[in-house]
C-alpha cells in the first residue's frame, strides 16, 4: 500500500524532494520520458518529486546516473527521509507508570510493484510446453517445429526506442544570466574544477559544450553563504548565487550561466556568511 503523508512536509522529505527536482530539471526530461529511461512510472515519479512518497534508493541511484550526478549527497538525503519515514529518527521515551503498547512495525518505503516494468509475461509458459513436446515422440516433434515456423514468420514488434533528452533552449551569449536547469544546459555537463572551502562547503564550475557556457554550484553551505562567478576577462558582470534558507543549504545551489567558448577562463568566489575569508578558485575552457 502507498503511504502518503498530509500537510506539510517533513524537511528531511522537503530536502530531498527539492535535490530531485533539481536533477530531474537538469535532465531536461518530462515525467513520460523519466518513466521511459528509468523502471519507475510517470504517477510514481510525479509522487517522488513532489515529496509525498519516499522513492526507492534505486530511483534516486537511477535519476543521478542520468543527471550525470554524483549519488553520494542525494542518498544521504535519502537515508535521512528514509529515517523519518519509517520512524527510526523518532525517539521513544516509555513511561514507567504505563507499558508501552505493542505497535506493528512501520510500513516499509513504497514497492513500486506497478511502476516496474513488466516483464514478458509469456516467456516462461512457452518454455514449458515446449520442453513438453520436445519430450514426445517425433510427431510431437514435428508439431512444435512447425509452432516455432509461425512464430518466427510473425515476430514481435520492436519496442520503441526511449525519447532522447530535450535540446538546450540557448547557446552562447543567449544563456548569459539565465539558470543552466531551466535552459536544460545541465545534461551531463563537465566539472572544470572543484574546490573544498575552510567552511566544509563544496564548490563546482561546471560547464556546457552544447550551451557553450559555464556556471558554478556549491552545497554543504549555510544560510547566508554567496558565491559569485566571472570571466578572468571582465567581458561580463559577474553572477552570484546566496543560499536563502534551511532547505536550499541542504541542496545544491546554482548561479546563472555565463557564456563561455573554449579556451576562456571562469572563476568562482564563495563569501561565507560568517567565520571565514572569501575563496576564489579558476578554470579554463
Amino acid at each position: 500500500m502507498t503511504r502518503t503523508s498530509p500537510g506539510p512536509l517533513p524537511p528531511e522529505r522537503a530536502r530531498l524532494a527539492s535535490a530531485l527536482r533539481e536533477l530531474r530539471a537538469g535532465t531536461g526530461l518530462s515525467l513520460a520520458a523519466l518513466a521511459a529511461k528509468t523502471t519507475f512510472s510517470k504517477s510514481s515519479w510525479e509522487r517522488y518529486l513532489n515529496g509525498r512518497t519516499l522513492p526507492p534508493r534505486e530511483a534516486v541511484q537511477e535519476l543521478c546516473r542520468l543527471a550525470g550526478e554524483p549519488e553520494g549527497r542525494c542518498l544521504a538525503l535519502w537515508e535521512l527521509a528514509e529515517s523519518e519515514w519509517s520512524g527510526r529518527a523518532a525517539p521513544t521515551t516509555p513511561t514507567a507508570t504505563a507499558p508501552t503498547a505493542p505497535t506493528d512495525p512501520p510500513a516499509p518505503p513504497e514497492a513500486d510493484a506497478e511502476a516496474r516494468r513488466p516483464a514478458a509475461a509469456g516467456r516462461g509458459a512457452l518454455l514449458a510446453v515446449l520442453a513438453s513436446v520436445c519430450a514426445t515422440a517425433a510427431g510431437g516433434l514435428s508439431v512444435a517445429l512447425i509452432l516455432l515456423a509461425g512464430q518466427s514468420g510473425d515476430p514481435r514488434p520492436a519496442a520503441p526506442p526511449p525519447p532522447s533528452a530535450p535540446a538546450p533552449r540557448c547557446r552562447g551569449a543567449t544563456c548569459e544570466g539565465k539558470s543552466p536547469m531551466q535552459m536544460r544546459c545541465g545534461q551531463a555537463p563537465l566539472t572544470l574544477a572543484s574546490h573544498r572551502t575552510s567552511t566544509g562547503a563544496h564548490l563546482e564550475l561546471r560547464y556546457s559544450d552544447k550551451c557553450e557556457a559555464g556556471w558554478a554550484r556549491m552545497w554543504g553551505t549555510r544560510i547566508g553563504d554567496r558565491l559569485e562567478l566571472n570571466r578572468t576577462d571582465g567581458g561580463r558582470r559577474p553572477h552570484a548565487a546566496e543560499v536563502t534558507d534551511d532547505i536550499a543549504a541542504q541542496s545544491y545551489v546554482y548561479t546563472p550561466m555565463t557564456e563561455a567558448r573554449p579556451g576562456t577562463t571562469v572563476r568562482a568566489c564563495f563569501r561565507p556568511v560568517t567565520g571565514g575569508t572569501r575563496e576564489c578558485f579558476d578554470a579554463r575552457v
